[in-house]
């Protein structure tokens, strides 16, 4: 486990015996293809790190249609920022696309790392300040990138999920029609 939270936590500031420490807070967890890991109105008392498998997180409009928020891959964090540290119930749902193996920490352990780890703390601020950088940048892409570009853009960040999630899914995430990526995808070929 070691490698994994070394690799997921990397920061100058922390110690092999940091690490060591970290590692003991989390939990390995599975889930069955299908099962969901947080649904809408749920709290979040923990986040997790995806070994394997892939988590579709969605959420669903007032005329009950869902929407892709995110699509998490192996070695990502799977966090609802909201609801976890400003203690809200999500309006989001994580459902598991394949069986999902995952690391687990609760929000407990977490604060405690966090207030007593330097490093943990540097690495929880630039996690943050890198995740808040990639919504701004999806969120102006949505509006200013056609469908095309997003859909090369997963393409070239993210190729091996289109072998794990449904089309459907996949253009759900982009904000297109299941048609539009069909059409985007016969004109690459």
């Amino acid at each position: 486990m070691i490698p994994i939270i070394t690799q997921c936590y990397q920061n100058e500031h922390l110690s092999v015996s940091d690490y060591e420490l970290i590692s003991q807070k989390h939990h390995l967890v599975t889930f069955e293809k299908g099962a969901f890991i947080l649904e809408h109105s749920q709290s979040l008392n923990a986040y997790y790190i995806l070994l394997d498998g892939c988590v579709h997180s969605f959420a669903n409009n007032s005329n009950g249609n869902s929407t892709t928020i995110y699509l998490f891959t192996p070695h990502e964090v799977v966090i609802a920022v909201n609801a976890l540290f400003q203690r809200k119930q999500t309006v989001e749902n994580w459902q598991c696309l394949t069986k999902c193996t995952l690391l687990q920490i609760s929000f407990e352990d977490f604060q405690e790392l966090y207030h007593s780890l330097y490093g943990f703390r540097e690495w929880g601020r630039t996690w943050m300040a890198n995740e808040l950088f990639q919504l701004k940048e999806r969120s102006i892409a949505m509006r200013t990138h056609s469908a095309k570009e997003r859909y090369e853009e997963l393409l070239k960040n993210k190729p091996y999920i289109f072998s794990l999630v449904p089309l459907k899914l996949i253009a759900s995430y982009l904000g297109i029609t299941d048609t539009s990526l069909s059409r985007i995808r016969k004109e690459l070929k």
